[in-house]
């Protein structure tokens, strides 16, 4: 990109400006100017920091053109000249007639994707009326327990027309034959459903800890319902791979980036091992990433995860379609980032996370409500969270040009040097085993515990400012925000609701169907095609889920995956 004696003279200027900086940097002690993740960041940025960047074939071997490979510049040729990212509001709560009634309201204020949040007990896969949903029906996310629960939360929304994302991971693939199922009854085909399903398991033992059965087993679930989707709902994404909960357990911007790709390329290794074909169905995986607060480590991360994922694709797995090639992803601003303290500065802090996320390229972007560190967010809390987008994407010119920061000298370094720690990470993986024999020794959980401990002390020593934390505090500060609060009664009344369903339901198909789940969990058949079986009969998520614990277990891990170093 430029030629060695430029280069030369760069680096014979440099000298001569760093002679003249030493003088204003002797009149002040400087701090440790480094990022979020602890990157030492240098004091000016020239073309001499890019590595290679004298060779003739560096542009179009890392940076090239959007749309075209390796991607780095983002996934579409025109980017948002031609279509806005999606407009996604997280949104489930209590009953799923509240979370209809707040669909409805997103989707009227101007939203583009329905974003839907399950309780614990879904995720976990038990049903409401089970001793260990008491104390948590509804108040992390919505309760879904059968079809019956799937078809009130989506009463009247046409599925042919919206495109919805289901945040959930052990019983995936219950919810996701639910929403099937609905879709069915209103008559849309499947070719039509539109959607992402996260259904990243792997991030559960690494980081967010919400799993069932133990690893094998359960990427099986994730391989046969990708294999069903691949053949019957062609516009599915079968799983977003999400680093957006390993950076919420505390990990760096490389280790989110690094061990995200690498529980990726498990999938699609799983995947090609029971006989898929790669080209098939890698066009329809997604990933999700985090929006930290270092608006350009952020950025830089991005591009770098683009360019990553499209080499290993082509050269490693051998997709031929370009499709397959690109790392498309859904961004949510940081939840980890958000304090109880001052919450309004949280509207300031999550626009510009939401900035570089779109300056990073993102297809979805997810912004949080300033309340969120105190509870579900209130409706005034997720229409400022939702007019954020509609801001930078209407009023700031964002949307004007394709990857308007490509060729900064600090973008490109940085999104260079992301790329190489996260190779240096790919590279101790496979030392250890591959991905799955790091999460059953605690390798990633012990990399991710440390970084966290690291980033906490440096808040703790002041060495890191967080305002309205550790430094431009407010004695006496008294929260005066309205907080949404889940009634106790809403647990009451869904546990009434899922007992009246399992009596008047059809007992004799849906112990027909539980019983044929088992046999092809014992077996080598398609278990979603078997739980979407069970979802139409209404079949709770608690009674699939149980017959699979009789016949996988149930996932505890070691005492070594708990050991922090």
């Amino acid at each position: 990109m430029y030629d060695k004696k430029f280069l030369r003279d760069i680096e014979s200027r440099l000298a001569d400006w760093d002679k003249d900086a030493s003088r204003t940097r002797a009149k002040k002690s400087m701090p440790r100017f480094f990022t979020v993740s602890g990157v030492d960041i240098d004091e000016l940025y020239t073309p001499d920091n890019i590595a290679d960047s004298g060779t003739e074939d560096y542009y179009f071997k890392n940076i090239g053109l959007p749309g075209q490979y390796p991607f780095t510049r983002g996934v579409h040729h025109t980017m948002y000249r031609t279509r806005l990212w999606t407009m996604r509001q997280f949104a489930g709560m209590g009953t799923p007639k509240q979370t209809h009634d707040r669909f409805k309201y997103i989707l009227a204020q101007g939203g583009t994707g329905l974003s839907t949040a399950f309780d614990l007990p879904t995720l976990m896969g038990y049903d409401s009326d089970h001793i260990r949903s008491l104390g948590e029906v509804g108040k992390c996310g919505v309760a879904v327990d059968t079809l019956a629960d799937m078809e009130i939360i989506f009463d009247g929304i046409d599925l042919s027309q919206v495109s919805t994302s289901m945040t959930i991971n052990s019983s995936a693939s219950m919810a996701l034959a639910m929403y099937l199922a609905v879709a069915e009854k209103q008559g849309v085909p499947f070719e039509k459903v539109r959607g992402t399903l996260q259904n990243d398991i792997l991030k559960e033992y690494i980081a967010q800890k919400e799993f069932i059965f133990p690893p094998l087993p359960s990427i099986r679930l994730i391989t046969d319902l990708m294999e069903y989707c691949t053949n019957h709902v062609p516009q599915w994404n079968t799983i977003s791979i999400s680093g957006y909960h390993i950076r919420e357990a505390g990990s760096t911007a490389v280790q989110e980036l690094a061990f995200t790709l690498a529980d990726g390329f498990c999938y699609i290794e799983s995947a090609i091992a029971a006989g898929q074909n790669v080209d098939d169905f890698a066009p329809r995986l997604s990933f999700f990433f985090n929006a930290h607060s270092d608006f350009f480590e952020e950025i830089a991360k991005y591009r770098a995860a683009r360019r990553i994922y499209a080499r290993r694709m082509k050269n490693k797995y051998g997709a031929k379609d370009p499709r397959s090639w690109l790392c498309r992803f859904h961004t949510q601003t940081a939840g980890c980032s958000l304090t109880a303290q001052q919450p309004e500065n949280n509207i300031v802090r999550v626009a510009l996370q939401a900035m570089s996320g779109v300056l990073g390229g993102t297809q979805s972007l997810h912004t949080n409500s300033m309340d969120e560190t105190l509870a579900l967010p209130s409706e005034k809390a997720v229409t400022i969270a939702l007019r954020t987008q509609q801001i930078i994407a209407r009023e700031t010119g964002v949307a004007n040009t394709a990857d308007p920061l490509a060729g900064s000298y600090f973008i490109e370094s940085l999104t260079d040097q992301m790329e190489a720690e996260a190779e240096k990470y790919f590279e101790e993986i496979d030392r250890r085993g591959g991905v799955v024999t790091c999460i059953e020794e605690g390798y990633l959980q012990r990399e991710i515990a440390g970084a966290a401990y690291s980033y906490q002390k440096e808040i703790e020593k002041q060495e890191r400012v967080i305002v309205g934390v550790n430094d431009y505090v407010m004695e006496g500060e008294e929260i005066d925000i309205p907080v949404l609060r889940i009634d106790q009664q809403i647990e009451q009344d869904q546990v009434a609701f899922v007992k009246k369903v399992k009596a008047e339901r059809d007992n004799a198909k849906v112990q027909a169907t539980l019983n044929h789940l088992r046999e092809v969990a014992q077996g080598d058949g398609n278990t979603f095609e078997a739980i979407l079986e069970c979802s139409r009969v209404y079949v709770s998520v608690g009674e699939m889920c149980d017959v699979l614990r009789e016949v996988w277990g149930e996932h505890v891990e070691s005492q070594s995956a708990m050991q922090v170093s």
